[in-house]
């Protein structure tokens, strides 16, 4: 096979080098193709008209990390065999491929139970079985079942590489500075001891900073709640459109959209009916656009207010809170948005959306993240930061999301 290679410009990292064989035959496949037409910040948008980017720039950019982790690890003596790598960067590539659009919008409406990482492990064994094989070793990794555990955690951990890049990236496209966190220092101090991954003790600020930035891009980029507020709107239009096809109401959508909202598809329909999976790899952002501007002309009220609303960005209202809101306050807002468009109760509950969201940003129980001292001795990140609170971090925060018509 010949060195031959395909080069990239990313806004973020610079040149990214694709290798040829296996990783530019899976940048070029139809499946890490379609996630061009799948933004990654879903309707962050709505706040930061800068977040346009895709899940497949943001697959490409986990896949450098990657490049430049393996490098450093194996500079620090770590074995990790050619295939090894070639597999722990296929296994990133491909670790996002089972999104749908906007996100998690479509586990909260019309498809209900399967979440996007089972997606994109049936996703990675169908393009396995069409490469004889090829992906095996990148899906023992990607399922944890490979004997080098720290070659997981890489894909899916504390510091993973998806972190480390839609951070990085989200903070350059969203132009919140203060999630932009020193990747390339993190990835330096990485080194591997009992097959877990720790960093060197002299890159702890670079991990505080690494907490610090997370806990913010969720409160203010992710979690943002004019962006809550128009991804609820988006869930209700397609409840709405749901209960309409059911009874059986002619809706303009795409093929695979009517799919999904004129069949009952639940968690064991999907993992059992091959043609569930072959309808969802169709559908991308476009197919709910599209179908929201149709649907701006439909006789439904609820339809068309909500479709309306997400097409020229009239946002529901919406109120945070720490404390629960008042149940009665709930009801008289449905009651007077009811009297106001002439609906029942059962279509006013469509344009109230009350919701709680928790949200920790560091969970020793899942993986610690460890340090690593001069004298071969680790601590975790908790014992060993002085400057940090990771107890703070460690704290479930709960916020109580109100959002209604204006």
């Amino acid at each position: 096979m010949s060195n031959e290679r395909k080069i990239i410009n990313d806004p973020v990292f610079g040149f990214i080098n694709i290798p040829k064989g296996l990783i530019f035959d899976l940048v070029r496949h139809p499946l890490l193709q379609r996630l061009t037409r799948i933004k990654q910040v879903g309707l962050s948008s709505v706040v930061y008209p800068g977040a346009q980017h895709t899940r497949f720039q943001h697959s490409l950019g986990a896949f450098y990390l990657m490049q430049e982790a393996l490098q450093q690890l194996q500079a620090k003596g770590n074995v990790i065999s050619d295939e090894e790598a070639e597999a722990v960067k296929a296994a990133i590539l491909l670790h996002d491929v089972g999104h749908g659009p906007f996100s998690h919008v479509l586990e909260h409406s019309i498809v209900g139970g399967v979440s996007h990482e089972e997606i994109s492990l049936m996703l990675m064994e169908r393009i396995n079985r069409e490469m004889e094989g090829a992906l095996t070793l990148a899906i023992q990794i990607f399922k944890d079942e490979h004997p080098k555990r720290f070659l997981h955690q890489l894909v899916s951990g504390q510091l993973d590489m998806d972190r480390l890049d839609y951070l990085r990236r989200d903070s350059y496209y969203t132009g919140v500075i203060e999630g932009n966190i020193g990747s390339a220092r993190i990835i330096k101090m990485l080194d591997v001891r009992d097959d877990h991954l720790v960093v060197e003790a002299k890159g702890i600020y670079s991990i505080e900073n690494f907490l610090t930035s997370r806990r913010l891009m969720y409160w203010q980029v992710y979690l943002h709640k004019t962006s809550v507020a128009y991804e609820r709107m988006l869930v209700n239009t397609l409840l709405r459109a749901k209960e309409l096809a059911l009874k059986g109401e002619t809706l303009f959508a795409s093929p695979a959209l009517q799919f999904f909202l004129y069949h009952d598809i639940d968690r064991e329909r999907f993992l059992a009916d091959p043609t569930c999976l072959e309808q969802f790899i169709r559908l991308d952002d476009n197919d709910i656009w599209t179908s929201l501007k149709v649907w701006c002309d439909h006789p439904d009220c609820v339809l068309r207010t909500l479709s309306h609303g997400m097409v020229d960005r009239l946002i529901f209202k919406v109120e945070v809170s720490n404390e629960p809101f008042d149940i009665e306050r709930i009801n008289s807002i449905k009651q007077a948005i009811e009297k106001r468009l002439n609906l029942t109760a059962h279509e006013a509950d469509y344009l109230v959306s009350y919701t709680r969201i928790e949200r920790n940003m560091y969970n020793p129980a899942d993986d610690s993240i460890d340090i690593l001292y001069n004298d071969g001795t680790t601590r975790t990140v908790a014992d060993a930061s002085d400057m940090l609170n990771i107890s703070l971090l460690s704290k479930k925060v709960k916020k109580y999301y109100l959002c209604y018509l204006r």
